[in-house]
């Protein structure tokens, strides 16, 4: 991949030293978690989806979770210390952190906002985020990305 074919991700993870893989696949805004993943020759555990919320105090949070959980926004708010916390709407996406939907990656963001990941990255050889653009994942180690996007590892999925 020439330089100026990377995301922003890859930039980032770039001048911190983090090793990655990059992968491309059609870019159908239309296809689901579970279909990436089964593009990219993967199990939906491995792939993970980043979403973004507005906390009760006003203060946003980034969460990290495998593409076929759902967020669990009880927990996400436990996890937080706040007393309830709601998705952000699509439209605030883009202007809030620099991407678009189905191409949210927790690193490189316009501003670092609070960051959790589902434990069970951590249990995981290598997980896959989006890379900033539809149609681009990248793979890592899951110390990489914790460390790349400083989060926080904790249970966040609903059950």
């Amino acid at each position: 991949m020439k330089n100026n074919d990377k995301t922003n991700v890859m930039r980032v993870l770039d001048s911190k030293k983090i090793k990655y893989e990059s992968h491309s696949y059609d870019p159908d805004p239309t296809k689901t978690g579970e279909e990436i993943a089964a593009t990219l020759g993967e199990v939906p555990e491995r792939v993970f989806k980043t979403l973004v919320t507005e906390g009760k105090t006003g203060q946003h949070y980034v969460f990290v979770v495998p593409v076929k959980a759902e967020l669990d926004l009880k927990k996400a708010a436990k996890a937080a210390g706040e007393k309830s916390i709601a998705m952000i709407k699509q439209k605030d996406l883009l202007p809030l952190t620099g991407y678009v939907h189905g191409g949210c990656s927790p690193v490189g963001m316009k501003k670092h906002f609070p960051t959790f990941i589902h434990e069970t990255a951590v249990t995981l050889e290598k997980i896959y985020v989006s890379a900033g653009k539809v149609g681009f994942q990248i793979e890592l180690l899951p110390e990489d990305l914790i460390k790349a996007a400083d989060c926080k590892v904790a249970d966040i999925a609903a059950e």
